[in-house]
């Protein structure tokens, strides 16, 4: 088997992990290929090294493809989300002013209720919260327009501003935003430096959502099916090293390196075990499911939640219909997912699609070798998501 390179860009988050453990723990060299990774500033840099051919794949916010294909964001080139790298690990926080007015009526930072949160953010704020999100394009934004529209913030109750993952902290500590949504370990080093506390898990708005893709150029895809593949298989691994509790260490020691993230592994670990320091003061809480790479189909690329995620984008931007939705879920591959993930042997889903937010406990379903169990996926206000199959 001949030895390629791939280059693929990435931001310096946990969710990054597979990547950078598939090429540091061998299994990109298993299947033949060595991982360039290419850190990016920010995600409209990963967006375009990928869309104007310096990297071939890339680590991308779950709705940019589908943004893409919707003509929004200003970059016309075709993308495939041809596999899904991380599921969760998105923190809500809130700055010293808002912390200590919550504090002042007795708001507990349980992190777990969004409706009560939201109450009591309504409570004591002066106007719309202006939150920094990493991209307008991302389901940080997505969880909190579904949030605050349903809860009493309201519909128009937050600002969006956009703040580089790795700035998070310094923004919200000179006061440029209010509260943000990141992915970690950016929130928990805005607890670490007293800038913040943490309000919510993103699991507690929608318990399954799509966090990261594996992002390849349609074109790439096609004309390169064989690398393709062997990217695929070698992320595939990696995710489920990684869901073995016994690699924390290892895996939260490798990503700390200065290369990487650059920050305290126990920071790192704090993702991984979901077990996180709400706030300076020492308030610890234990997520369960708070970052998923492997576990209930992690991995397959649900054209369901493509739709749901192009609806809502269609929604807040005024565009599309739904009729437009079957053409657009196509960019998540589930096709390309089951040609080139058969041979390491993991079950496949019976169908492409499921109901987004119907399934309440672990849940056994219809797949290729009758072993695969879903998880809980289900938002916070009992909502489901049933489109019509493509």
């Amino acid at each position: 088997m001949k030895r390629v390179t791939i280059p693929v860009a990435y931001m310096p988050l946990v969710d990054a992990a597979p990547l950078i453990v598939a090429q540091e723990m061998g299994f990109a060299d298993a299947e033949g290929i060595a991982l360039d990774l290419i850190a990016a500033p920010s995600w409209s840099s990963v967006r375009d090294m990928l869309a104007f051919g310096r990297v071939d794949a890339a680590h991308m916010l779950s709705p940019v493809p589908v943004a893409m294909a919707m003509g929004l964001g200003g970059v016309a080139t075709a993308m495939s989300a041809v596999s899904v790298l991380s599921v969760n690990g998105n923190v809500i926080g809130v700055g010293k002013p808002l912390e200590e007015k919550l504090r002042a009526i007795g708001f507990e930072f349980d992190f777990v209720d969004p409706v009560k949160a939201a109450r009591a953010l309504a409570k004591v704020r002066g106007g719309p919260i202006i939150f920094g999100v990493p991209f307008p394009f991302s389901m940080h934004v997505e969880l909190l327009r579904y949030w605050s529209a349903a809860t009493d913030l309201g519909p128009n109750g937050i600002v969006i501003r956009t703040v580089p993952p790795p700035l998070m902290a310094s923004a919200l500590a000179v006061g440029d935003i209010d509260a943000f949504c990141v992915g970690e370990p950016w929130g928990s080093v805005a607890v670490e430096q007293g800038s913040g506390a943490l309000l919510l898990p993103g699991t507690s708005i929608w318990s399954f959502a799509p966090e990261k893709v594996l992002a390849v150029r349609t074109e790439w895809a096609e004309t390169e099916p064989d690398l393709t593949g062997r990217l695929m298989r070698a992320l595939w691994r990696a995710g489920r090293w990684l869901a073995d509790p016994d690699a924390r260490l290892a895996a939260a020691t490798l990503l700390s390196r200065k290369s990487y993230l650059d920050v305290p592994p126990e920071l790192i670990d704090r993702a991984l075990s979901g077990h996180l320091l709400v706030s300076d003061r020492g308030e610890q809480r234990k997520v369960d499911g708070f970052l998923l790479f492997h576990e209930g189909a992690a991995n397959f690329p649900w054209r369901s939640q493509a739709k749901w995620i192009g609806q809502h984008l269609a929604q807040y931007h005024g565009i599309g219909s739904a009729t437009d939705m079957d053409a657009i879920s196509k960019v998540y591959r589930a096709e390309l997912y089951r040609m080139h993930m058969g041979a390491t042997g993991c079950d496949m889903p019976g169908a492409s699609e499921k109901v987004e937010g119907a399934i309440l406990h672990a849940t056994p379903v219809a797949s290729a070798a009758g072993t695969l169990t879903l998880l809980p996926n289900h938002f916070f206000n009992a909502q489901v998501f049933d489109f019509p199959p493509d």
